[in-house]
């Protein structure tokens, strides 16, 4: 009945808690220290009177019933007074097998995709983090925010600028290069013209061409001059020849813009449903723009602008963490909060959220289950024989003292009715 130590210590530096079973282990020690005082003292007045006789009895099957059940509370886990009788220290001789059991319990109850479905379905997981998140403050919401802003600027801080700038655009670059834009672009192009939205920009580039012959003037008349004959020379009509072109041009400009049926708005049209048209399905526009997108990802400039980019996005995340005037904890508080309310009072959104979660549960107990439970055995069998018996003793030695208790109570009642029976035969 050895008392054990209220504390144990185990691999990695932790302890087990205090041994809560002590006060019970001791009361029911007492008890059959006492029963065996009330025996001896009963024995002795068994002639007095007829009543003696029934404490006597009591007191007799009391200490058989707690000896009993001590010995088997204790057999569980050690040799009773240290005598190596067979069948004790059942616990410490069968680690092993306790291992294998408890990781096939594990395995067949827990861990079984079905069981894991059906346990998951009957849960809200979705609404039960939404209540959590939207609960008014009591410092668990601003705790969250804060260290979530927290760890954010750890990690943050903690990355080599150029190591991860050279990563992030290696990674960039490399989904890029897997994408084939020139079906997006074509894409996005039919449907601006579908919804209208590119006539805007045929204005814009109408009047953008206006300004821009408005700005070369002088240029265009001397390609005229230079393109004319010697006779328009000579005769001064390349001047008057120019200034046709020049004026013609305007003319033309001005009527496209203001008439929304122009012809020259319809070539424009047809230009770009034949450039959309091209861009998905033309083999060698495709192979064009891909060729163009690569220059342009392996030029240095774009590599360098990037990192800058990255660099400057980072100090400013990791400024806005640090510093409390942004509230970035406070910020991301909200937004959890905001999370919860969408958790707690959609219904779809819950749904979608606890598929999701259910989905995760059985993909993990699918693919990891059996290393799961490899991991419990393995643990469990890496306990030394008196780490594992402390460990459950330690978990159930309060209710097992409380059956020496009852053991002893119920012995003493079964001496009465024994007693009683054999007096009257």
């Amino acid at each position: 009945m050895s008392e054990g130590n209220s504390q144990v210590p185990l691999a990695g530096g932790t302890k087990l808690p205090a041994d809560t079973a002590r006060r019970m282990r001791l009361t029911a020690t007492l008890m059959l220290v006492g029963m065996a005082g009330v025996f001896l003292l009963s024995k002795q007045y068994l002639a007095v009177h007829p009543a003696w006789g029934y404490v006597n009895a009591f007191a007799e099957a009391a200490m058989v019933g707690g000896i009993a059940d001590w010995f088997a509370v204790t057999a569980l886990f050690r040799h009773p007074m240290g005598i190596p009788i067979p069948h004790t220290a059942i616990i410490p001789n069968n680690k092993d097998r306790i291992a294998n059991t408890m990781a096939q319990f594990l395995r067949s109850n827990f861990l079984i995709p079905s069981v894991v479905a059906r346990r998951m379905s009957d849960m809200n997981m979705a609404k039960a983090v939404g209540d959590f998140l939207v609960q008014p403050s009591q410092g668990s919401q601003s705790r969250i925010g804060t260290g979530g802003a927290e760890l954010l600027a750890g990690i943050l801080e903690s990355l080599d600028p150029e190591r991860l700038g050279g990563q992030v655009k290696a990674g960039l670059k490399s989904q890029a290069h897997k994408i084939e834009i020139s079906p997006l672009l074509g894409q996005m192009l039919q449907t601006t013209i579908a919804d209208k939205r590119h006539l805007p920009l045929i204005d814009a580039l109408v009047r953008w061409s206006g300004l821009t012959l408005e700005d070369n003037e002088d240029m265009v008349r001397d390609m005229i001059r230079e393109r004319a004959n010697s006779v328009l020379r000579w005769t001064g009509l390349d001047e008057r020849f120019s200034n046709s072109v020049l004026d013609g041009l305007y003319k033309l400009l001005a009527e496209v813009l203001v008439d929304p049926d122009h012809p020259l708005r319809s070539k424009i049209q047809e230009g770009l449903d034949q450039l959309a048209h091209d861009l998905i399905h033309d083999p060698k526009m495709r192979a064009k723009v891909e060729e163009m997108k690569s220059e342009v990802l392996e030029n240095e400039a774009v590599a360098r602008w990037w990192e800058g980019v990255w660099e400057r996005m980072r100090a400013g995340m990791i400024r806005m963490a640090r510093d409390p005037e942004t509230t970035l904890g406070g910020q991301i508080g909200s937004s959890l909060a905001e999370l919860g309310k969408a958790l707690r009072g959609d219904v779809r959104l819950q749904m979608q959220v606890n598929r999701f979660a259910r989905r995760t549960a059985v993909g993990v107990a699918t693919r990891y289950g059996d290393q799961i439970v490899q991991l419990v055995s393995e643990t469990v069998r890496r306990w030394d024989a008196h780490t594992l018996t402390d460990r459950i003793e330690g978990a159930v030695g309060r209710d097992l003292q409380f059956i020496r208790i009852n053991g002893t109570l119920v012995g003493g009642l079964v001496g009465i009715t024994i007693h009683f029976v054999d007096s009257l035969i």
